[in-house]
């Protein structure tokens, strides 16, 4: 085992990266090329710079950005600090973000300008945000009125000595919370989940041996960074592994197919419709992908024919599926090398090292292989709860120190699982996680509504996709087109409904609840 695989924190795991692979590039953009000791060095000054502004230990930081090298060098520096990751999503509307700062209580963010059209500081100028007291602007766009530049920033470093940011990393352990990443449930109201730097560290090291990672691999992350498959299976397993990252900001079919052939790339894990795209593509054929020998995918249902061609028409030698949740570090099963098509297909895999998956009936009882239950995962990668919401986290993690995931699987006789429903109505839109309750709150707020449901529906492209059902106030009028025009406005792309339907009464069930699985098959018969 590389003795950069023994790093017990993140910045551990710089530092022991720089010795490792030295000169070796770290991460390459257009133009701009990284070593493994110039990445290291930039993510100790940033920290200097850190304790220049007075970030104290346990401080949370956020990043709210597209996948950059600065994206990196922010988050080592500030779990240099021992301060707590706090990454936000770039698809959010200002109040979207403004409540997960809130909650996190982030003194400093970290923040794009600009990306894809959007100003990013000026989504946040209306919101209140009482704690956050630094706003840090990456490749900002003429001046910063409200904020440092980037380099701005970095020239801090010059104020605090070296030895005051090894003392403050001597704070720093496994035990550590390294990360919050919010996630909605099924409430609707996002929560922090917490992690810590000793089981991300170990989870990563368990998943990239299975997938086989080598030193010299070109990694492109089409996965952004604010998400654990991005930030924990992307560039947390390349610098262990000591991968050149090749950050990708835009899924764009066409752009990837010439990276590809262009950069060489070796690995490329992503979500079902990024293989389905590639595969349809036109002009594959025009491109060079014999480079490619690492897919990773979602749990989401795959035709095994795709997998098939994943091998013969893109190349692939290694091919897995995984299932994981951010309440588990982002691992729970994933796929082994040799594991037909067909299982790499219908399966997520069997449970990581040292995790434990079981199926339960509706009294907690483990069922026997190939029935269907809840799906229940136990190990060291689990969460140490939700920020401020112990209520939440004993609901999530029972006495027995088993996480209830809401998932519906099956296991079969050599333990591996197939996820077939979602008890809390969760579906996937490209690669995203979709929550009903937390769209269906945002609907409420239209004028005319009076009741709003939502669920996934089939799509072709991205797995599915949310559609609306509305019960107008008596005497309303409510205008589909305007209505979806208004959502495009209040929330990420990936929750805007793509269809809406508006109803004259909504159906029940006998406690009173919106009988969602009526929609369903109301839907499939009017097809």
């Amino acid at each position: 085992m590389p003795p950069v695989e023994h790093a017990q924190t993140i910045p551990h795991l710089f530092a022991l990266a720089a010795e490792a692979y030295g000169q070796c590039p770290a991460i390459e953009e257009p133009g701009h090329t990284l070593s493994y000791q110039q990445l290291d060095q930039l993510r100790r000054r940033a920290a200097r710079a850190l304790l220049a502004l007075d970030v104290p230990v346990a401080a949370r930081v956020a990043v709210w950005a597209p996948n950059l090298w600065e994206w990196i060098v922010a988050a080592g520096a500030l779990h240099s600090v021992g301060a707590t990751l706090v990454p936000l999503n770039t698809r959010m509307k200002g109040a979207e973000a403004a409540q997960v700062l809130r909650d996190s209580g982030a003194c400093v963010l970290f923040c794009i300008s600009r990306f894809l059209d959007t100003d990013y500081p000026a989504l946040l100028t209306e919101q209140s945000l009482p704690a956050l007291r630094q706003v840090i602007h990456l490749r900002p766009q003429g001046g910063c009125k409200d904020g440092l530049a980037w380099d701005d920033f970095l020239a801090l470093a010059e104020q605090v000595p070296d030895a005051q940011l090894l003392e403050r990393e001597r704070q720093v352990n496994g035990d550590t919370l390294s990360d919050l990443l919010f996630t909605s449930g099924t409430s609707g109201t996002p929560k922090g989940v917490m992690s810590r730097h000793g089981q991300n560290l170990r989870v990563v090291r368990d998943w990239s041996a299975i997938v086989d990672l080598r030193q010299g691999d070109r990694y492109l992350i089409v996965n952004p960074f604010f998400h654990s498959f991005g930030y924990k299976a992307g560039w947390l397993a390349a610098l262990m592994r000591g991968c050149t990252l090749l950050p990708q900001q835009v899924f764009d079919t066409q752009a990837l197919l010439a990276c590809i052939a262009r950069e060489r790339i070796t690995v490329l894990p992503g979500p079902p419709t990024l293989y389905q795209s590639l595969l349809a593509h036109p002009q594959r054929a025009q491109h060079d992908l014999s480079s490619l020998r690492v897919a990773v995918t979602g749990a989401a249902s795959i035709p095994v024919q795709m997998i098939q061609r994943m091998g013969s028409e893109l190349g692939f030698s290694t091919i897995v599926t995984a299932y994981g949740l951010t309440e588990a570090c982002g691992f729970v099963t994933i796929c082994r090398a040799g594991d037909s098509a067909e299982r790499v297909a219908t399966t997520c895999g069997r449970a990581m090292p040292d995790v434990e998956v079981r199926c339960v009936g509706p009294q907690g009882r483990t069922l026997p292989a190939n029935q269907p239950g809840e799906v229940l995962v136990r190990g060291y990668n689990l969460m140490q709860g939700y920020l401020d919401d112990p209520h939440a986290s004993a609901e999530a993690i029972d006495a027995d120190g088993w996480l209830h995931t809401g998932d519906v699987g099956v296991l079969d006789e050599e333990g591996y699982l197939r996820i077939t429903d979602r008890l809390k109505d969760m579906f996937i839109t490209g690669g995203f996680n979709v929550y009903p309750a937390e769209i269906e709150q945002t609907l409420l707020r239209y004028p005319g509504v009076a009741q709003a449901a939502v669920i996934g529906v089939a799509d072709e492209r991205l797995g599915e996709v949310a559609m609306a059902f509305l019960l107008p106030v008596p005497g309303q009028c409510i205008d589909p087109v305007q209505f979806l025009a208004w959502c495009r406005e209040q929330m990420a792309n990936y929750k805007v409904p793509r269809r809406v339907q508006v109803l004259d009464s909504m159906p029940l069930n006998a406690t009173g609840k919106v009988a969602k699985q009526v929609l369903r098959e109301r839907l499939s018969e009017s097809a």
